[in-house]
Formats: structure tokens, C-alpha cells, sequence
């Protein structure tokens, strides 16, 4: 049972290591899901005004969505690692399809937050029925009273309104709240869709099978994790050796002594270095043999950027 037990681990960690783009866009979305929550019943309170209404729901709906994108483009590496690329290499390196997909890469994970936004948005109705409440035709309501316009209907969205317009009030809401939630789900549809084909075409251009491409993951996780461990490490030694020569000595607790004595280092390295493993990459083959990463490319020696007769550049 033990052995049983420890094996279900085994298996749901391997599991969630490789899906850790998934799980991290479903964090997200949650985190948003709260955020959209917590605006509904802080935040969002209608004006109740004609003309306001409108400029008020949408802003309640694109405004928090668009931040929500700029963020996500912010934080994602690949923003500044194509940043870096075109800085000092520049585009001319990518064919237009490479250039399209780390667009798409970069712009579709960023989209996770704020089209959950709009979704929790459209399903809850609240912003909708606000914008749209002062446009409903009064015609449209069966024995609606001819006495009351658009300024009426803007104030349907709240409580101070006529006695005998409650029943018009719920008709409006519902009818509303039905267009609101049907545009939600609509919009769930095209995204399953697109991210549907998304991922087809994206198994069907690589190039790569699915054992190489679940190896390149682990591999660039691997190093990325292995090089911020042993940058920290590197520059803590660095500066504490820089602190002695300055002062003559460095007050390091046990295990920085420790680190200090295991790993002695003399020098940094030179910018052409940091350059050459900074920036965008796609995957490519040097004679047949795959080049995982510009760390693995610049281990092995090969020079240039662009994909030539023996490099060439394979996007997915």
C-alpha cells in the first residue's frame, strides 16, 4: 500500500511539473475570478445617469481587462527576452511565421486574465445591464407608460425607481441579463475553439515528436532553474570577495562560509557572453544534433544567430 502510495505521488508530481503552463493559466484565471468578485461588491456601483451608464459598464469591463493584459505581457519573460533579441540582433534573424508565433505566445497568455474578466463580467450581467439599461426600447415592453423616456430606464439598474415600473424593472433585468450571459458563453465557445486549432496546428507544424518536445520542456525548466540557482550563488560569492578586498575581511554566516570555500571564483564574465544567451529562441539542429537553448548553443560553440546550412531554424 505504501509503495502504492508513493508511486500515486510520484505520478501526480510528474504530472503537474509538466502541465506547470496550465495549472499557472489556472491560477490566473482564479486569481481573477476573486479579483472580478471583489470589484463587483467594493467597486462597481451604476450611476444610474443617462450617457454614464454606458461609458460606465464598459469601462467596468475593458478598463480592469486591459490592465489585466498589460500586466500579463509585462510579466511574461518572452516579452523582454524579444525585447533583448531585437535590441542587439534584431528581427531580420526570424522568418515571419517564427515572429507571428512568439507574438502569438506572448499575446495569448497574457489574454488568460482578461478574457476570464470578461467572461465573469458578461456571466454576472451586473456591468452589461448597467450600460445597456437606458437603450432598451420602451416600445418593446408591453404597456411600458409613454411618460417615461430614457431616464427612466437608466435608473432600472437601481432601486430608486417608480412603484409602478417594478414589473418593467425585472423584465428589462432578465431580458438583460439573457443577452450578457449569452455573449459569456459565446465568448467561452470561441476561445475553446481557438485554443482547440491552436493546439493542433501547433503539434502539427513542430517538427519535433512528442517524447523530443516533453524532453526540450523538462530541459529548459531544468536549466532555468539550475541557472538562477547557481547565479545567485555566483554573484553572492563574487560580492563577498569584493567586499574583503575592500575591507579586508567579510562577516559570512556557516553555510555562506561554506559556499565561499566549495565554490571559489575568480572572475566574472564578459558582456559578449551575457549576450550571446540572452534573447528569443527557437529550436534548432546543428548537424543533425538539437540545440535546446542559447546556453546549449553557446556550450557547444556554434556560431551565428540566423538558421544557415547546418543550423537550421525549425519553428513550432
Amino acid at each position: 500500500m505504501a509503495a502504492l502510495i508513493t508511486e500515486n505521488f510520484r505520478f501526480l508530481s510528474l504530472f503537474f511539473k509538466s502541465k506547470d503552463v496550465m495549472i499557472f493559466n489556472g491560477l490566473v484565471a482564479l486569481g481573477t475570478v476573486g479579483s472580478q468578485e471583489l470589484f463587483s461588491v467594493v467597486a462597481f456601483h451604476c450611476p444610474c445617469s443617462p450617457a454614464r451608464n454606458y461609458i460606465y459598464g464598459l469601462a467596468a469591463i475593458g478598463v480592469p481587462a486591459l490592465a489585466l493584459f498589460l500586466i500579463g505581457v509585462i510579466w511574461n519573460n518572452h516579452t523582454w527576452n524579444l525585447v533583448a533579441e531585437c535590441h542587439k540582433r534584431g528581427a531580420k534573424n526570424f522568418s515571419a511565421a517564427a515572429t507571428f508565433l512568439l507574438f502569438s505566445s506572448i499575446m495569448g497568455r497574457a489574454a488568460v486574465a482578461p478574457v476570464t474578466w470578461s467572461v465573469i463580467s458578461l456571466l454576472r450581467g451586473e456591468a452589461y445591464i448597467c450600460a445597456l439599461s437606458e437603450f432598451v426600447a420602451p416600445t418593446s415592453l408591453d404597456k411600458f407608460p409613454s411618460s417615461y423616456g430614457p431616464e427612466t430606464l437608466a435608473r432600472i439598474p437601481c432601486k430608486d425607481i417608480p412603484g409602478n415600473l417594478t414589473s418593467f424593472k425585472e423584465e428589462v433585468i432578465r431580458r438583460l441579463r439573457y443577452e450578457s450571459q449569452l455573449f459569456g458563453w459565446l465568448l467561452i465557445g470561441v476561445v475553446a475553439v481557438v485554443v482547440f486549432f491552436t493546439k493542433c496546428l501547433k503539434n502539427c507544424c513542430s517538427p519535433l515528436g512528442y517524447r523530443q518536445e516533453d524532453y526540450w520542456v523538462q530541459y529548459r525548466s531544468s536549466e532555468a532553474k539550475l541557472f538562477q540557482r547557481t547565479a545567485a550563488v555566483h554573484s553572492k560569492i563574487l560580492a563577498a570577495n569584493n567586499v574583503k578586498q575592500f575591507f579586508g575581511f567579510v562577516a559570512l554566516d556557516k553555510e555562506e562560509k561554506e559556499l565561499v570555500e566549495e565554490f571559489p571564483v575568480e572572475d566574472v564574465q564578459p558582456s559578449p557572453q551575457w549576450n550571446a544567451i540572452t534573447g528569443v529562441y527557437i529550436y534548432r539542429e546543428n548537424k543533425g544534433f538539437p540545440l535546446y537553448s542559447r546556453l546549449h548553443k553557446w556550450a557547444k560553440g556554434v556560431e551565428g544567430n540566423g538558421p544557415g546550412p547546418d543550423g537550421q531554424e525549425m519553428v513550432f
